[in-house]
């Protein structure tokens, strides 16, 4: 199981209506550590799959998005919870990193 990329913010406002769970990882073709990531995604993806939904966006087709959320650097995993943000995992952090961040949400 692969995570989907988001195309715009359109896509984006309606995951916040009507997903309870989910992760987006900020990320751009041009990022090293980007790349890193990628594959952590999509397990994550697989292993949360009944639990929550995990998505990638690009930055340099949804610069609106970055802004909003204050996106300064990446690779930034964000955390939405309710239609919130609830966290923001920034850098090239471990697996394991990622997945207790995103249970700690599940509560």
């Amino acid at each position: 199981m692969t995570a989907a990329y988001i195309q715009d913010e359109a896509e984006f406002d309606t995951l916040l209506e009507t997903e309870p769970l989910f992760v987006v990882d900020c990320t751009a073709t041009w990022c090293g550590p980007c790349k890193l990531v990628a594959p952590l995604m999509d397990q994550l993806a697989e292993e949360y799959r009944d639990r929550a939904k995990v998505f990638k966006l690009d930055l340099d087709t949804n610069k609106p998005v970055a802004k909003r959320f204050g996106i300064r650097s990446i690779p930034a995993v964000m955390i939405f919870k309710q239609g919130e943000l609830a966290e923001t995992v920034v850098g090239a952090k471990s697996y394991e990193d990622f997945s207790s961040a995103l249970a700690n949400h599940l509560a």
